[in-house]
């Protein structure tokens, strides 16, 4: 555009000095072979008669020479035949003989290759870059959801019985704490489902012995029963036979009696009260005192005055049981101590003896119902197993712990914790 404003200038300083279209046309060849115009071409004011034309130049329509006139020049892009691309520019000066147009035509086709080359490389490099970027958020998504892939398998292997299985913790980010997490979770559930199963096998060993103890009993008793009723005897024979069947009867109700107790001990709210541990120690050894002194057994008793926090009829219950298991570990005579003092939120008992003993793989299940460390010489004294089994709810109850200390061939040392609160 510049370059057709300096050319309309030069043609105008021409014609300022008086000179005719011959002349103009002259300079314009001169011009013509040194300016950088495709072509070049010189019109009367008509716009018909055309006074200089370099090559072949398209005839400009009426509407694009109206708009020119001496300070404005008109101008648009066509396409060639050939494909190439021309600025149109057209301007008008003054001359003696009237207005004069001038229309010039440059090839711009460079531009128009130089675009779509652009626009070819930018599609390259689009498509490159979707490629690049497909391929990078592919492996960014695989990097990132590889541990989830791994949380799910061992999620399967669990899911399917594995509970040993665990996953691998990869970092301090989100996945790393979620898979903390599982594995915390896994944990757990596999203690739970461990003690579940621990009780379940304890649930059967329970009905087993339950069923067990129930069962010779009930044929001494269905024996000797049917014998009273189908046989004659003599008096003898039959209050040796009635005599079984009240043994066993009564050993059935003892069962039974212990039994309940454990079942009430579980759903009990007690109510402690004030108690003299002295004087129901001392009411203990009274009551026990005939079956020990027929067995030749000597009991001790050694208690502070003081009072505890209890409830008596299971605190009493406790020591039978504990000075009963005491007689039942001494084979021919002994002794038995039973020894207690004041804590300021309750006291301590301890019941010893110089029997047996207890084997220390033992010690760990006498708390259990129904197990019995000497099952033949349990059963021959009339014991069924539960008498340990009530002491450890009645400590719990009264919020205490209860511990063994024994040795083979020297005797067991059972001590009690009773923490059921400050008397006031």
């Amino acid at each position: 555009m510049s370059a057709h404003r300096l050319l309309l200038y030069t043609l105008s300083a021409v014609s300022g000095g008086a000179v005719d279209d011959r002349e103009m046309v002259d300079a314009l060849e001169q011009l013509d072979t040194q300016g950088s115009q495709s072509w070049i071409a010189l019109r009367l004011s008509d716009g018909q008669a055309v006074l200089f034309r370099s090559g072949e130049i398209p005839v400009l329509d009426s509407g694009m020479l109206q708009e020119v006139d001496p300070t404005h020049i008109a101008s648009r892009i066509e396409q060639a035949d050939s494909g190439a691309h021309l600025l149109l520019i057209a301007g008008r000066f003054e001359t003696r003989n009237g207005p004069h147009f001038l229309e010039s035509a440059y090839d711009i086709s460079s531009v128009f290759d130089a675009r779509r080359s652009q626009e070819d490389m930018y599609r390259k490099a689009f498509a490159a870059v979707v490629v690049l970027g497909a391929a990078v958020s592919w492996l960014l998504s695989l990097w990132l959801t590889r541990p989830l892939q791994r949380l799910s398998a061992v999620t399967r292997k669990i899911a399917s019985g594995d509970l040993t299985c665990r996953a691998a913790v990869g970092g301090k980010d989100e996945i790393g704490k979620l898979a903390l997490d599982f594995n915390d979770m896994t944990d757990r559930l596999e203690d739970n489902i461990s003690q579940l199963k621990d009780t379940m096998q304890r649930q059967e060993a329970f009905m087993g012995y339950f069923a067990h103890e129930l069962k010779t009993p009930m044929t001494s008793i269905i024996g000797y029963a049917d014998l009273l009723r189908s046989h004659e005897l003599s008096p003898k024979d039959r209050r040796e036979a009635a005599n079984y069947v009240f043994s066993e009867g009564r050993r059935l109700e003892l069962l039974s009696l212990k039994l309940l107790d454990l079942i009430v001990l579980k759903k009990r709210n007690l109510v402690l009260v004030p108690m003299s541990v002295r004087h129901i120690v001392a009411e203990v050894v009274r009551l026990l005192k005939p079956v020990i002194v027929k067995s030749g057994i000597t009991v001790r008793h050694q208690c502070d005055d003081g009072l505890c926090l209890l409830e008596p009829d299971l605190f009493k219950s406790l020591l039978i049981n504990l000075t009963d298991n005491a007689r039942k570990a001494l084979d021919n005579g002994g002794q038995i101590l039973i020894e207690s003092r004041t804590l300021p939120d309750g006291c301590v008992i301890r019941v010893a003896d110089n029997g047996k003993g207890i084997p220390a793989s033992e010690l760990e299940r006498i708390t259990d119902a129904f197990y019995r460390v000497d099952k033949s010489r349990s059963r021959a004294q009339g014991g069924a197993g539960l008498g340990l089994s009530l002491c450890s709810e009645i400590v719990a109850l009264h919020s205490g712990t209860m511990s063994f200390d024994s040795v083979i061939g020297k005797g067991t040392i059972v001590t009690v914790e009773l923490r059921g609160g400050k008397v006031q």
